[in-house]
């Protein structure tokens, strides 16, 4: 099937930002949502990692659901939940309430983010899927960056709830643009699964050495993203001293790197194969890890010496990401989706775990941060290395 790229990257993209609108939006009206419903601001940002869980789920129950009936039924039935469970929570009034429809909001939200690198996988191949899906990551980077001040704005206007109707209005026009622009991609006439052929799929996946190499790169490389991300008010608003207004600025800084190393992935691959891109990036996000260590242990740890290294730490996404989820699914071309989901319940799960071994230690200092994410770093490299190494060497 052929296909504009370009339109193909748009709505995946459109698609899987959802995602990110969902974590971030209401960010800055927890403390009022913590009000409502009762709770302490800490047991409230409970519900963050809830939709973490949820959405590792969900991707790994729709997944083969997507196999099996295709990829536009479950993307709708996603949407249809997403929906209703937005607006579910703008009732809620107690905390058990807001934490049990994150859950399903983040059900919802997997079902269709799954899809999207299947629906590229279904269309492209090769370093042309490559070339799509750093599109595709390209355009969705900027909704962390926007979500937030999106969230800001609605909370200005009328209060937390209004927030949550944005997403299911979000997720009603994704109802109308997918179900009128994007045709059924899964090839017609393609076998299905049955439950225990479904766990079998999965236990193929584990099994495969080198997909599990492109598995553990992704999802610990994004691990260490997200020990940064859990970490930076702190780091920067309180141990830095940076000023509220200035804090948007500097975290969106890694976002604008993001975007440049997908550009510049796009045009390595006119010359070079994804693994050895995926390689490229994995190296320099390592170095810029050890370097975040050494500024800390010598004590020099400031705003000039930290953000420029976080900056290439998260930028090496752009690099790592789409190069590496192209390469798993090319090994797994019958069962994309199901690749694609066992990829992403995973790099979500380690996410989550990255963020809670960050807040477990309740010291004012760089440490716990700039530690988690040389862990990460070391076990992507490493795993990489020792799983796929000779395609990275291809």
């Amino acid at each position: 099937m052929r296909l504009n790229p370009r339109r193909v990257a748009l709505l995946v993209a459109a698609n899987t930002a959802l995602a990110p609108f969902a974590i971030d939006a209401y960010l800055p009206a927890m403390a009022a949502l913590a009000e409502h419903v009762g709770a302490s601001i800490h047991h409230t940002e409970l519900s963050l990692s809830v939709f973490l869980a949820g959405f590792a789920l969900g991707q790994l129950l729709f997944g083969p659901m997507s196999d099996r009936l295709g990829r536009k039924p479950v993307l709708l039935s996603g949407l249809v939940v997403f929906l209703l469970a937005s607006l579910a929570i703008t009732t809620v009034g107690s905390l058990y309430e807001l934490l049990t429809w994150r859950f399903v909001q983040a059900l919802g939200g997997g079902a269709c983010v799954v899809n999207s690198a299947a629906i590229v996988r279904d269309c492209f191949s090769g370093r042309e899927a490559a070339k799509v899906m750093s599109t595709m990551a390209m355009i969705m980077m900027l909704a962390p960056l926007v979500a937030p001040t999106v969230g800001s704005g609605l909370l200005y206007l009328a209060d937390w709830w209004l927030i949550f109707v944005f997403l299911a209005v979000y997720a009603a026009f994704l109802l109308w643009l997918i179900g009128t622009k994007l045709p059924e991609t899964r090839a017609p006439g393609r076998p299905t699964s049955s439950f225990r052929q479904v766990l079998g799929n999965y236990a193929s996946v584990l099994r495969h050495r080198e997909g599990m190499g492109y598995i553990c790169a992704v999802s610990m490389s994004f691990a260490g993203l997200f020990a940064f991300v859990t970490a930076s008010p702190f780091l920067y608003l309180e141990y830095f001293g940076l000023s509220p207004a200035l804090y948007p600025l500097v975290f969106g800084a890694n976002v604008i790197v993001m975007a440049a190393s997908n550009r510049v992935n796009i045009r390595l691959l006119r010359h070079r194969s994804p693994q050895q891109n995926l390689r490229l990036g994995l190296s320099i996000q390592l170095g810029a890890a050890i370097g975040l260590v050494l500024m800390v242990a010598t004590g020099v740890e400031s705003l000039w010496t930290v953000v420029p290294l976080v900056m290439l730490f998260a930028g090496m996404i752009g690099l790592i990401a789409p190069n590496a989820i192209s390469s798993l699914l090319e090994h797994f071309q019958h069962m994309s989706a199901t690749a694609a989901a066992l990829q992403g319940s995973i790099q979500f799960s380690f996410a989550g775990l990255a963020g809670v071994v960050v807040a477990a230690f309740e010291i004012d200092s760089a440490w716990p941060m700039v530690l988690t994410m040389l862990g990460a770093s070391l076990i992507a490299n490493l795993g990489f290395r020792y799983l796929a190494g000779h395609a990275g060497r291809a």
